[in-house]
């Protein structure tokens, strides 16, 4: 049987295994003090939602680039039973990442650290341009994820990115044209990014719950 609260102590202990405290300038104890208090948001907002699987979570602890930055994270993240780090790809311009800011709908929390909700890769938009993907995923009363929320998600799940199986992640915007995803490149998880109205036989949409909870 899914327990929750031992999935929250598993995610916390693979981003502190990783050295995220060293990268948010803090000790190990200060770190899990930090996000402790959604330990129990995380069992109370996962009830009736299965174990996870490669394709589908039932929450995500996120970790904001308020605390540690998307070029510290995204090197720690790797493919499962692989050890080459993700990377940035080069089209990204310096600085052009920190344009990519959570959409409005979303109501991503301030802060830190915050949960996601019934994590899904988005294999059903396997094909679909982003553009559509977003009729879909509102459709079913669900919403994109941003690149924060796809890095939590391979961080803690490498087999979440596999091959023809990776993902957009629509809800982080710039006010072009451009759709950050994370896909298979080298060995290893490449942060890019697609056109919104271009779709990938190999590139589907990743959505969550509407509601993310942040710390109290």
């Amino acid at each position: 049987m899914f327990d929750a609260a031992t999935e929250f102590d598993n995610q916390l202990d693979r981003l502190v295994e990783l050295g995220y405290p060293t990268l948010a300038d803090r000790t190990e104890d200060s770190f899990r003090e930090l996000v402790a208090p959604l330990r129990a948001a995380a069992v109370s907002g996962s009830a009736g939602l299965p174990a996870p699987t490669e394709a589908r979570v039932p929450f995500l602890l996120v970790i904001t680039r308020e605390l540690i930055a998307v070029e510290e994270r995204l090197p720690l993240t790797t493919l499962a039973g692989r050890s080459k780090p993700g990377f940035l790809d080069r089209h990204y311009a310096d600085g052009d990442l920190a344009r990519f800011d959570p959409i409005k709908e979303l109501e991503v929390p301030a802060g830190p650290a915050y949960l996601l909700f019934d994590v899904d890769r988005g294999e059903e938009t396997l094909n679909l341009a982003p553009a559509a993907a977003m009729e879909v995923i509102t459709a079913q009363d669900r919403l994109p994820l941003t690149i924060d929320e796809g890095i939590a998600l391979v961080t803690v799940y490498p087999a979440a990115l596999a091959k023809n199986k990776c993902f957009s992640l629509v809800g982080s915007r710039c006010g072009d044209k451009r759709v950050p995803a994370l896909w298979i490149s080298q060995g290893a998880p490449k942060l890019g990014w697609c056109w919104y109205g271009n779709p990938h036989t190999w590139l589907g949409s990743a959505s969550a719950r509407p509601d993310r909870v942040g710390l109290p």
